[in-house]
């Protein structure tokens, strides 16, 4: 198992790195590096558990003078000391009491389990990096304050920009390929994910096609009519979507020969309207909207609580051995009239234990939802270009029990830990996303050509 040291600074000694004796190398260990500063220097072994460096070291490899506990790496002479990880982002303000916004508690919440982790984790964006230096002005989150200082490039880097807006930024992009091409740093968390181009990948994997509801990119109405004839109801979305904005419900009355739309309108609430034939209600509901970037999908007569469909969220993370683990699950019931579970559209999260009475049904459910998870995750990972570290899905579960994907997200929102029965699995997804790094950091010293291939 992975071990990390408390490092301690040698206030009087010069030139000085004492590290555990049982890190013993063929090689006469005579670097030392941080991020992507390196140094030569004695490197001595002693027999107490910690990381001692002089104090010049310390700042000729630009180590912040915060406590945190790291692993050590060993690559031919060299002593890596980390990882060193940087977290990218957009959005940032000029006032340090709040640095990314309404982010910025997120972001305080994340870098906070670097003590558990042995892992020293920053947040920064273009404007912090400097190109000439080969530095970054990180800001930490220490002592229940933000703070700035002047670091190496980072060992990993984990992708935390906050939409797709920013992500299509012309010199984010450039940010990304130079610091992955020219400086080898793996980046993982890119991109999000597009529905359909998911769903195209997916359908190519015969172990989990059960898994995935017959789904279009829209081309005519007489789609939507094939598949109201065949399921009773469909789901029209935005390929790009988020939040469960822009999703509306078609519904088919075969008895009245009529149509209804269920969606939630500008203002936030939620609709439910009649029509007598599907060009009527497309006409109305659907005028001045690009149809070519919606999805038709099939629709699941779902599970329900208190008489209200109820789906699942499910998040992934790749942890720490590059294992794909279950970290949480919550069920989200819809709230009255909605067309999705999401809470603002009225949605409560629940607990499981909330939603089936008994242990054997909470049971059954959990390993269903955790198998089907853990199956998909693996597909994904196949069949996506880039490193993935975690996913959140929505699933639901069918009338008969079966599973069902309804959408991966590669940056999954955290609403579910609204729940204070969740906090725990709250703390564990932020653990283990930063987890990831240090695998990752061993990863590209021992196996560089399986990460940058």
């Amino acid at each position: 198992m992975r071990k990390y040291f408390p490092v301690e600074i040698l206030e009087n000694s010069v030139q000085k790195v004492c590290i555990p004796s049982h890190f013993k190398s063929n090689i006469k260990l005579s670097k030392i590096a941080f991020g992507t500063h390196m140094m030569e220097t004695e490197i001595e072994l002693h027999n107490r558990q910690t990381i001692a460096l002089s104090k010049d070291i310390t700042e000729k490899l630009l180590i912040p003078p915060i406590k945190v506990p790291m692993h050590l790496f060993v690559e031919n002479d060299t002593i890596i000391i980390g990882p060193l990880v940087g977290v990218f982002t957009s959005g940032f303000t000029p006032f340090l009491l709040r640095p990314i916004g309404e982010r910025s508690l997120f972001f305080a919440k994340l870098l906070s389990v670097k003590k558990s982790i042995g892992a020293l984790p920053f947040v920064f964006g273009e404007q912090h990096i400097n190109w000439e230096q080969g530095t970054i002005n990180g800001l930490f989150y220490h002592l229940d304050g933000w703070k700035t200082y002047e670091v190496p490039f980072p060992n990993v880097i984990y992708d935390r920009l906050p939409n797709r807006k920013s992500e299509r930024q012309t010199g984010l992009k450039l940010v990304k390929d130079r610091l992955q091409n020219e400086y080898m740093i793996p980046w993982y968390n890119p991109g999000f994910f597009n529905k359909l181009d998911v769903n195209d990948r997916l359908q190519q994997n015969e172990n989990i096609n059960a898994f995935l509801p017959e789904t279009y990119a829209f081309s005519s109405f007489s789609d939507i009519e094939q598949m109201l004839s065949k399921y009773g109801h469909v789901f029209i979305k935005p390929i790009n979507g988020s939040l469960g904005l822009g999703i509306h419900q078609i519904l088919f009355d075969k008895v009245e020969g009529t149509y209804f739309c269920r969606y939630r309108d500008h203002a936030g609430e939620n609709k439910l309207i009649k029509f007598s034939s599907l060009e009527t209600l497309m006409g109305h509901v659907f005028k001045g909207k690009k149809l070519n970037r919606m999805l038709i999908q099939q629709g699941i007569y779902l599970l329900r609580a208190d008489k209200r469909p109820v789906d699942f969220r499910v998040h992934t993370n790749k942890d720490a051995n590059g294992s794909w683990v279950v970290t949480a699950i919550a069920a989200k019931v819809a709230g009255a009239g909605s067309v999705t579970t999401h809470v603002k559209s009225g949605g409560v999260i629940k607990t499981i234990g909330e939603v089936f009475p008994t242990i054997e049904e909470q049971r059954e459910v959990k390993e269903k939802l955790a198998d089907a998870a853990i199956k998909l995750s693996k597909a994904i990972e196949e069949s996506m270009e880039g490193i993935i570290g975690e996913i959140g899905f929505d699933l639901g579960l069918d009338r008969n029990g079966a599973v069902w994907l309804f959408e991966a997200n590669s940056k999954p929102g955290r609403s579910i830990f609204s729940n204070p029965q969740l906090k725990e699995y709250d703390h564990l997804t932020r653990k283990l996303s930063l987890a990831f790094a240090i695998y990752l950091t061993e990863r590209a010293i021992s196996q560089p050509e399986e990460i940058f291939k």
